[in-house]
C-alpha cells in the first residue's frame, strides 16, 4: 500500500487534530488560522506532487489518482484557505470554540478532495458522510436560534437524500454485484435495455445527489440553512459542498453510465430538464429577497442549473467528445471563486452591520470602497458579463449545449441570465446609489482584504486569460474518454 497516495487527505486529517489540541494551550488564536492555512498549502503541494502517481490506485482501487482527482485537490484546499481568511473576525462570534471551527473546515475539505478521487460506491457514500457531517455541525455553530434550526433542519433532511442514495447504491449492488464503477459500466454495457432496478437506482442517485447539489425539487432546505449558518460556513457550503457533488456527479454518471448509448442518453436528457427547472425556479425565486444570504442562496440553486447544463450535454454527446466535460470544471471553478469572493465582502459587511439586509447596504461605497467594489465585481460575474470569469463560463457551457442539439436549453438560460441581472444589480444599486444610514466607515482586517483581493484577481484572471485553466480541465477531463 503506497500511503503517498492519500498523504493530501493524511496531513488534513493529522493537523485538524492538532489544531483541536493546540486550541486548548493557546492564547493567541491568531495561531490556529495561521496554522489551519498552512495545513491548506502543505494539501495542496502534496495533491500537485501526486502528478507523477497519476494512473496510480489505492485500497483496492477505491481511490483513484488520475488529473480529475489532482484538479480537485488543489481546488478544494484553496476555496478553503478562503474560507480561513475570511473567519479571521467572524471567529469572535465563537471564541471558544476557534479550534472545533478550524478543524471542521479541515476535516469537510479533506472529505470533498476524497470525494473526486473516488471509483467505488461505498468509498463515495463514506467521503459524503464526512462532508455532511462536518457541515451539520458547522451550520449550528453559532448556537443561536436561526443558527440552531439551520443545522436541525440540514440533519434532517440531510440523513433523508443520504438514505435515498445509499438505497440508490444498494439497487445498483443488487443488480451488478459490485460496487466499482467500472465494472458496474462493464455490468450494464452486457444488457441490451434497461431494467426497472437499474432505472430506480439512478433515480435515487440523481434525488441523493441533487440534494447535495440544491437541485430543483430537492432545493427547499437551502435558504433557510444558508441563512441561519454562520456567514463563512454559508460560503464554504455554496462552494464546497456543491461543487464535490457536481465532481463526484460526473465521475459516477460518466464511467459507470457513460457506455451504452440507449443509458447515457436518458440520464442526458433527465439533466436537460432538471437543470431547466433548476435555473428557472432559483431566478424566480431569488427576486423579492430583502435578505442577502438569501438571494445567494436562491443563487446558487440558479448557478447548479447553469451547470447541470453541462452534465446534460455529458450525456447526449459522444464519448470523444470532451466539450461538455471541460465546460463544466471550468464552469465550477469559475463558480467557486466569484461566488466566494461575493461571501468574502458580505461576511466583512454583515459582521460590522450585524445585520443580512439589502437596504443596510445602502452607499456601502461611501462606507468602504473596496468592499463595495469587490462585492459589485463578483455579483458582475455572477450575471455572466465581461471581462469576468462568469461571461466566459457561460460562453463556454452555453455553446457545448448548442453543438449538441440543446438550443432551447440555451434560450432558457439566456433568458435565466437576463432576469437574475435584476437582483444582482439591485445589491450593486443600493451599494452605489442608496443613501447611507451612516456615515461610519466599514473597516476589514488585512485576511479579508487579502481574501477579497484574490478572488477579484481570480476572476478577472480567467475572465481575461481563460487558456490555463482550459488546458488544465481538458486534461481533467480526458480520463474519462480514455484519451
Amino acid at each position: 500500500m503506497n500511503w503517498f497516495l492519500v498523504s493530501p487527505e493524511l496531513s488534513l486529517a493529522g493537523l485538524a487534530v492538532a489544531l483541536v489540541l493546540l486550541d486548548l494551550v493557546v492564547a493567541k488564536k491568531g495561531v490556529l488560522a495561521a496554522l489551519s492555512v498552512l495545513a491548506l498549502l502543505l494539501a495542496m503541494g502534496l495533491g500537485l506532487s501526486l502528478w507523477g502517481e497519476v494512473g496510480s490506485t489505492a485500497f483496492n482501487r477505491m481511490l483513484v489518482v488520475d488529473e480529475f482527482a489532482i484538479f480537485f485537490k488543489v481546488f478544494f484546499p484553496a476555496m478553503a484557505i478562503l474560507v480561513v481568511l475570511s473567519s479571521v473576525d467572524y471567529v469572535a462570534r465563537f471564541q471558544r470554540s476557534q479550534g472545533e471551527y478550524y478543524a471542521l473546515v479541515l476535516i469537510a475539505t479533506l472529505g470533498m478532495m476524497l470525494m473526486a478521487a473516488t471509483g467505488e460506491l461505498i468509498t463515495i457514500y463514506i467521503s459524503l458522510e464526512v462532508v455532511s457531517i462536518s457541515f451539520y455541525i458547522l451550520a449550528g455553530f453559532l448556537k443561536e436560534t436561526k443558527s440552531s434550526e439551520a443545522g436541525l433542519k440540514y440533519l434532517l433532511l440531510g440523513a433523508v437524500a443520504s438514505a435515498v442514495l445509499l438505497y440508490g447504491m444498494a439497487l445498483l449492488y443488487g443488480l451488478t454485484g459490485t460496487t466499482h464503477l467500472g465494472e458496474i459500466a462493464a455490468v450494464i454495457g452486457t444488457t441490451s435495455g434497461p431494467s426497472p432496478a437499474l432505472i430506480m437506482g439512478l433515480v435515487f442517485l440523481v434525488a441523493g445527489f441533487g440534494f447535495k447539489m440544491a437541485l430543483v425539487p430537492f432545493h427547499m432546505w437551502v435558504p433557510d440553512v444558508y441563512e441561519g449558518a454562520p456567514t463563512p460556513v454559508t460560503a464554504y457550503l455554496a462552494v464546497g459542498s456543491k461543487v464535490a457533488a457536481f465532481a463526484v456527479i460526473l465521475r459516477v454518471f460518466y464511467v459507470a453510465f457513460g457506455a451504452p448509448d440507449w443509458l447515457n442518453l436518458d440520464w442526458g436528457l433527465l439533466f436537460a430538464v432538471l437543470s431547466a427547472l433548476t435555473m428557472t425556479v432559483g431566478n424566480v425565486m431569488a427576486l423579492p429577497q430583502t435578505n442577502i444570504k438569501r438571494l445567494l442562496a436562491y443563487s446558487s440553486i440558479a448557478h447548479a442549473g447553469y451547470i447541470l447544463m453541462g452534465l446534460a450535454v455529458v450525456g447526449v454527446a459522444p464519448s470523444a467528445d470532451i466539450l461538455g466535460r471541460n465546460s463544466v470544471l471550468f464552469y465550477l471553478a469559475a463558480y467557486g471563486l466569484m461566488t466566494m469572493g461575493a461571501f468574502v465582502a458580505i461576511i466583512a459587511i454583515s459582521h460590522r452591520l450585524n445585520s443580512d439586509m439589502i437596504d443596510d447596504y445602502a452607499g456601502m461605497a461611501r462606507r468602504n470602497p473596496w468592499l463595495a467594489l469587490g462585492l459589485a465585481f463578483t455579483l458582475i460575474s455572477l450575471i455572466g458579463l465581461p471581462p469576468t470569469a462568469g461571461f466566459v463560463a457561460k460562453i463556454f457551457i452555453f455553446n457545448a449545449a448548442v453543438q449538441h442539439e440543446l438550443l432551447w436549453l440555451v434560450v432558457i438560460a439566456v433568458l435565466n441570465t437576463v432576469v437574475s441581472a435584476y437582483y444582482y444589480l439591485r445589491v450593486v444599486k443600493a451599494m452605489y446609489l442608496g443613501a447611507p444610514p451612516s456615515t461610519e466607515a466599514i473597516p476589514a482586517s488585512p485576511a479579508v482584504k487579502a481574501a477579497l483581493a484574490l478572488c477579484c484577481l481570480g476572476v478577472l484572471g480567467l475572465g481575461i486569460v481563460p487558456a490555463a485553466l482550459l488546458r488544465w480541465a481538458e486534461l481533467a477531463v480526458r480520463i474519462f474518454a480514455g484519451t
